[in-house]
Order: C-alpha cells, then structure tokens, then sequence
C-alpha cells in the first residue's frame, strides 16, 4: 500500500468526496453541489488524501470571515474581498487512513494562508474532535448568542475555534 498523500481536488472526485462526506458525517449531510462550489470558489484549499489511487480523505477551506461561521449545506457564492481567515469547512479521513493526515492538511492550509497574507485559521470542531484540533493549535473562541444559534446546525458539542497564525 503506498503512503497517502495530498493533492488538488479535481471535479471528478466530487463522487468520492460526497461518498466520505456520508460515511464520515451521516448527521451532518451536504449536497455535492455545495462541495462543488467549495472546490470552484477556492480550489487552492480543496485537497483530496489517495493511498493506492484511491480517494481516501479530503479537505476544504476557503478565505471567509472571522465568527460568522457559514452554515452547513449553503452556498457560500462568493468569498468575502475583505477575509480575515481561512476557514476549514472539514477535513473527514477514513479511519484506516489516519495518524498524519489532518496534521498534513492543516500545515498545507497554514502555508496558503501565510502566503496569501492571512493570519489565522477558523474551523467548527463537531463530534468530540476538539482535543485534535487544540494539538493543532486551534483555541475555542467564547459564544455569543448568535454564534451559538449557528452552531446548533452542527450538532452537540460543536466549538468554534481559531488559529492565529501571527503567534506561531
């Protein structure tokens, strides 16, 4: 088996994509075409993880802004000219191919952002996965009202975290 390895989404691995999507996050469904305008916004943070030219993971980020996290299964049409962070909107692996991947991922995410003049990093952990993200220097920001209206579509337990990149 060769060693999985990050590369470009491409259009024709929106059927893998969406097939992870249901198996990894069955109570948090999105429709490919949501994905698909994901991967045609900002195709630089669009990755894809192949062992054995197999689709095993995949990741997706885009420029957005800080605290009005995007809802799940909405197209976002278009990336805000005044972005202050790179929102990783999910990064799902088959289990038999984690140990390195997400960490992989999120260093590709953190030298785009870098390079593209962005200094921080936003996600929505969901299903207890926030221990992982805070090994990655991620840290829960403090809801308010509204934002924990907009995590309430991302289930139980779903933190809204950042990563300023400027301390690091």
């Amino acid at each position: 088996m060769s060693k999985p390895h990050w590369r470009p989404a491409r259009a024709s691995d929106l059927s893998a994509i969406s097939a992870i999507a249901a198996r990894i996050h069955p109570n948090l469904p999105e429709r490919p075409e949501v994905f698909a305008e994901k991967m045609r916004l900002y195709p630089d943070g669009c990755r894809t993880l192949i062992a054995d030219d197999e689709t095993v993971g995949y990741g997706l980020a885009h420029p957005w802004k800080q605290h009005p996290i995007p809802p799940l299964d909405v197209f976002l049409e278009l990336i805000p000219d005044d972005a202050d962070c790179i929102y990783v909107h999910d990064v799902a692996v088959l289990p038999d191919f984690r140990g390195g991947a997400s960490r992989a991922y999120v260093a590709d995410i953190e030298t785009l952002a870098r390079a593209s003049g962005i200094a921080a990093l936003a996600l929505v952990s969901v299903y207890a996965t926030r221990p992982l993200w805070e090994r990655f220097g991620f840290r829960p920001v403090a809801a308010d009202a509204q934002l924990r209206a907009k995590l309430a579509s991302y289930g139980d337990g779903a933190t809204y975290m950042l990563r300023d990149l400027a301390a690091t």
